[in-house]
This record gives structure tokens, sequence and C-alpha cells, in this order.
């Protein structure tokens, strides 16, 4: 983890891009299996919302994590928030109901380290950032 933080410029600061982290994935998986995708915007319109099912569905069903860089405050489907205003990284892990609900694993708080989100929810949380898949 610490040569591969190294690698991506992470300080304690924080990693600036997911364009940091998708190279240096490629690079420690040994093929390239990850891609960045941005949302831009400061919402996620529909077909952002759609590609990002359509890419978990995929990488999970492959055998590996989505990144997401995510900023702001959004709800999980307990009805907890997790808010990181500075930006924050979790990894999408799971998902059901053929991606409309995702799992992820947060290394923020123990005591959450995983929980469920509506797959709208996530995109929007996404949004003015990106993820790799």
């Amino acid at each position: 983890m610490d040569a591969m933080a190294k690698q991506m410029g992470t300080t304690e600061a924080g990693t600036n891009s997911i364009n940091d982290i998708t190279p240096i994935l490629n690079k420690e998986t040994g093929k390239d299996a990850y891609r960045s995708v941005e949302i831009s915007a400061p919402k996620a319109d529909d077909k952002q919302t759609d590609t990002l099912r359509t890419d978990i569905v995929k990488a999970v069903d492959e055998g590996h994590a989505v990144v997401a860089n995510i900023a702001g405050t959004a709800t999980d489907t307990d009805g907890n928030t997790h808010s990181f205003e500075g930006g924050h990284y979790i990894s999408v892990v799971g998902y059901r109901d053929n991606g409309n609900t995702v799992t992820i694993a947060d290394s923020a708080n123990p005591n959450q380290a995983s929980y469920r989100m509506n797959v709208d929810n996530l995109a929007d949380w996404i949004a003015t950032r990106g993820y790799t898949s």
C-alpha cells in the first residue's frame, strides 16, 4: 500500500485525482483492467448513472472493485449519512438488484466499514470527481 501510495503521489492531504490511481492499479494487476471515468457536472445525469451501474456490474463480475473519488454527503440504504466535504476514496465491491444497489467498502469509519447505497446516490456523490473501473 505504501509503495502504491507513493507512486500515486498520495500525501497526508490525499490523492489528487482518480487519474492518478488508474495507471497504478493497472500496473499492479499486470493488465489494463481499469479505466478512469469522470463525472464533471455537479449532478450525474441518467446516462452517467447508467454507465456507472454497468461499469460496477462488469467490474464486480470480473472480480475487481470500482474505486470512486467522492465529495460531499450521501445517504446509504439504512438512512445513515456519510460526509466527506473535502473528498475521499471508497471501493464499490458488490451489487444487487441488477446494480441498482451497490455495496461500498469504506476505510474512514471502522463502525461503518461496509454499507449499501442506491447507485443514483453514488453517482451524485461521485459528481465533480470520477471513478476507475
